[in-house]
């Protein structure tokens, strides 16, 4: 480590700038862009727009600051009224929504149903039919197996109870 030579790093000559850095910048953008003006109409669109989305943003901040900080002992004022009305009003509008969704689930499940019985195989049909099938089979195979079984016990019990 000791016996290898400094390195010398390269100095950039220091220069005194003759110009404003604002007309820098403005000579770069200008070979940026180059004598294509669709991109300098862009570049001026975005710049316009941008202003007025925050100017309207200020404004909009501004007046919700100034209606709250005038409002706010209205609001206190009046807020054992507010307070039982909002919570009326969730109940109210919380049923509304419940009824109106049951509802459409009752139409839904209506609409399915009729379709079934019609015949025009709605999605989850085949599951239905499985199902049906499923039902129908086990039902016989205890059915079967009840009168197997049942005959047996008449036996056994003629067995223990020969008067029976």
């Amino acid at each position: 480590m000791a016996d290898r030579a400094p390195t010398q790093r390269a100095t950039r000559p220091t220069t005194t700038p003759t110009t404003h850095n604002g007309s820098t910048f403005l000579r770069k953008l200008q070979v940026h862009i180059g004598s294509n003006s669709s991109q300098l109409v862009g570049l001026l669109t975005l710049i316009i727009s941008g202003s007025i989305l925050l100017l309207l943003t200020v404004i909009t901040v501004t007046g919700s600051v100034l209606g709250l900080t005038l409002l706010t002992p209205l609001i206190i004022i009046s807020s054992p009224i507010w307070i039982p009305i909002g919570i009326v009003l969730f109940f109210v509008v919380a049923g509304f929504l419940s009824f109106c969704g049951f509802g459409l689930a009752v139409v839904a499940g209506l609409s399915w149903v009729y379709k079934y019985f019609r015949g025009l195989n709605p999605p989850g049909s085949d599951q239905v039919d499985y199902a049906r099938n499923r039902i129908y089979d086990t039902a016989s195979h205890v059915k079967d197996y009840a009168r197997e079984y049942g005959g047996y016990l008449q036996s056994k019990v003629k067995d223990a109870a020969p008067g029976a």
